[in-house]
């Protein structure tokens, strides 16, 4: 099985029966996720952080090797990945596709052996997409708070987050549309808010919202149409050598953009005047994004992130 077979295999419809736990649960609302999360912080972190990212291709090797390189010198990191893989797959429930492939490099370690070890600050979980898939099959909330409980059995003070990524570019019902709706009727209520519920009074998951960031840039920049070299929401993702574009991917300045968000949230400070040129995972230079494209990414990630209040600052 390819990488693309394998993610596509996981953008299924879910306009049909769902599974069991989507038709007899009541998901708590999407508000009162946020009135939770906005009453909780943890401390803004005083040294680097160490960091173990676990999920797939939107996570990928070169995002998390942008954020150490925007972060304090210091930053430590370690992953597990798989081709559009579910937390359910990572908690060994069920095959992880391409595991071999997405692990063959020195940042790789065992999930349940790294979340276990209490060795880590930070945890960011990172679930399948198509999201309402994982949900209707692979029992989202319940791997999320699977792997919260096993986090924090190892490390009470651990910090918890949800990474929310974004669907693919061609899906019927707009990307854009798709972003702002999702938001709220999967992210919070169907994944973040049922996984909460089944945690320790005061234990929290926050959110790193990568796709509310993304959709916010790309307003900004197609309503002014286009902004130095990205001149539109493809130019976010990656293309194939004969030019084909690939709708869930993104390319470097796309990754850039997520690693911002990331250190936003982690490091509970303003992206605002990081740099921008940065390597890839590989030691190879990065595409960077034009200095006034970094600069929108940048005001837009403090923006968002802050104004959702989702992400566990202190006051």
């Amino acid at each position: 099985m390819t990488r693309r077979t394998a993610i596509l295999g996981g953008l299924l419809s879910a306009l049909g029966a769902g599974g069991l736990y989507w038709q007899l649960t009541r998901a708590p609302s999407a508000a009162s996720v946020r009135t939770r999360l906005a009453a909780a912080s943890v401390p803004k972190p005083d040294r680097p952080l160490t960091v173990f990212h676990l999920g797939h291709s939107l996570v990928n090797r070169d995002m998390p090797a942008m954020l150490a390189q925007l972060a304090p010198p210091g930053h430590r990191y370690d992953s597990q990945l798989g081709w559009g893989t579910t937390l359910q797959a990572h908690w060994g429930d069920a095959p992880i596709n391409g595991f071999e492939a997405e692990n063959a490099h020195p940042r790789f370690r065992p999930a349940l052996e790294a979340v276990r070890s209490g060795d880590y600050d930070a945890i960011v979980l990172t679930e399948m997409v198509e999201i309402r898939a994982s949900i209707r099959y692979y029992d989202s909330p319940e791997y999320l708070a699977k792997w919260a409980m096993e986090a924090l059995k190892a490390r009470p003070d651990v910090r918890l987050y949800l990474y929310e990524t974004w669907h693919q570019l061609d899906d019927p019902e707009g990307w854009l549309e798709r972003l702002d709706a999702d938001h709220d009727r999967y992210w919070l209520s169907r994944v973040l808010g049922p996984a909460l519920k089944r945690l320790p009074q005061g234990a929290q998951i926050f959110l790193i919202p990568a796709g509310q960031v993304l959709a916010a840039f790309v307003r900004a920049v197609e309503a002014q149409g286009g902004l130095g070299n990205v001149r539109d929401r493809t130019d976010l993702f990656s293309r194939a050598e004969d030019g084909t574009l690939d709708v869930i991917h993104l390319n470097d300045i796309g990754n850039y953009l997520v690693a911002l968000v990331h250190h936003a949230v982690l490091y509970q400070q303003s992206p605002v005047g990081l740099p921008h040129a940065l390597l890839r995972a590989d030691g190879t230079p990065a595409t960077a994004p034009e200095p006034q494209v970094a600069r929108l990414m940048q005001e837009t990630t403090d923006s968002v992130v802050h104004n959702l209040g989702l992400s566990g600052f202190t006051a």
